[in-house]
């Protein structure tokens, strides 16, 4: 039985909701995860305030964006948990939540904040991401083709500062650091 407390949103609440999410997604792909606000909800041709009433923070407008990203993401994570190289499945990992993490310029750094901070909307999605690769290091490890002194916290801060350098240089550059890097981490 359905709580009627819990309704199903009006069509013009939901319609609201998705303009939102479309323009935000345009807004953060031309100006970045800083882009205004009132101007989202401007293009969206809503007031501030309908924003606010679905989205009462920026990290809260960018969790509704990455949702179903997010969970495109880390079903490829599962997948990857049982793929026959254990190598391939932790690289292929790292390029997948590097490019997730380079959609917007300015994200790379709200998963990183998000990931300590535990009142943030992205932290749930941050700590999964950390579980997956911990999960996938170990596996690796287990296989002897990464060095036994990797950590996740490492694995972490390249994901990071590869998807910053794709958002400040270039998507080159940023594989390129991957695979120097991960070059430098597998075991020889």
């Amino acid at each position: 039985m359905t709580d009627p407390r819990r309704r199903r949103p009006r069509a013009d609440a939901r319609r609201n909701y998705d303009r939102l999410l479309t323009e935000a997604d345009a807004a953060f792909r031309e100006k970045g995860t800083d882009a205004s606000l009132e101007g989202i909800a401007r293009r969206a041709g809503v007031a501030i305030g309908t924003l606010y009433g679905h989205f009462p923070s920026r990290r809260a407008l960018i969790g509704g964006l990455l949702r179903e990203r997010n969970d495109a993401l880390f079903e490829r994570g599962e997948e990857l948990l049982t793929h026959p190289s254990a190598a391939q499945a932790l690289i292929e990992w790292v390029r997948a939540v590097v490019e997730h993490a380079a959609a917007y310029q300015g994200l790379a750094t709200m998963l990183a904040d998000g990931l300590d901070d535990q009142a943030s909307e992205l932290h749930e999605s941050c700590v999964r991401m950390t579980d997956i690769a911990d999960r996938l290091i170990a596996g690796a490890r287990a296989a002897g083709v990464l060095r036994q002194d990797v950590t996740g916290a490492d694995i972490f801060a390249l994901m990071n500062a590869a998807a910053w350098i794709g958002e400040q240089m270039s998507r080159e550059q940023a594989d390129r650091l991957v695979d120097l890097t991960m070059g430098g981490l597998m075991a020889t």
